[in-house]
């Protein structure tokens, strides 16, 4: 059952992070292997949403429940796909200095353990990549920020691993 726990200081606001995050529909703009998303419905609360996330000849797709609490946390239950279950949560709480403490933990197994070996070789990268991706895009699409994470360049980085 891997799981990986990451936490990184940027230099955005909370809501602008949650809104990042948010925006499932634009995951095949920028995140490594995520082919395609489909939304099939959306509240203020909540999302159901589809995402295909293909490397090399497989391609899997799976279909996840987020709840939305804007601007604390994102929490996904999976619903459908390759894996016995899946649980996902982000936290963005303010840093005291207008940027943001993005807390991201992934828990998760796969129906066939064929598959978990596979993953064992890579999955910390995986996700190391995947939140480092949310990070790119944020910065392309609000730029620079002048709040004191980003100014200064303090970007911490931690992560914790089990698998």
């Amino acid at each position: 059952m891997p799981r990986h726990t990451e936490t990184r200081n940027l230099p955005w606001t909370p809501h602008q992070m949650f809104d990042l995050v948010a925006d499932v529909g634009s995951y095949a703009e920028f995140l490594p292997w995520v082919v395609a998303t489909r939304v099939k419905s959306r509240t203020d609360i909540e999302l159901v949403a589809d995402m295909i996330v293909g490397f090399r000849m497989v391609r899997e797709t799976f279909t996840s429940r987020v709840r939305l609490d804007r601007p604390q946390s994102l929490h996904v239950d999976y619903l459908d796909g390759p894996l016995k279950y899946l649980k996902n949560d982000w936290r963005f709480e303010p840093d005291g200095k207008g940027g943001t403490d993005v807390h991201f933990c992934v828990d998760f197994e796969f129906r066939q353990k064929l598959f978990e070996r596979l993953a064992g070789t890579f999955f910390h990268e995986a996700f190391r990549r995947m939140v480092t991706a949310f990070e790119k895009r944020a910065a392309q699409i609000y730029g620079p920020s002048d709040a004191g994470a980003g100014a200064s360049g303090n970007n911490s980085s931690s992560a914790q691993r089990t698998a």
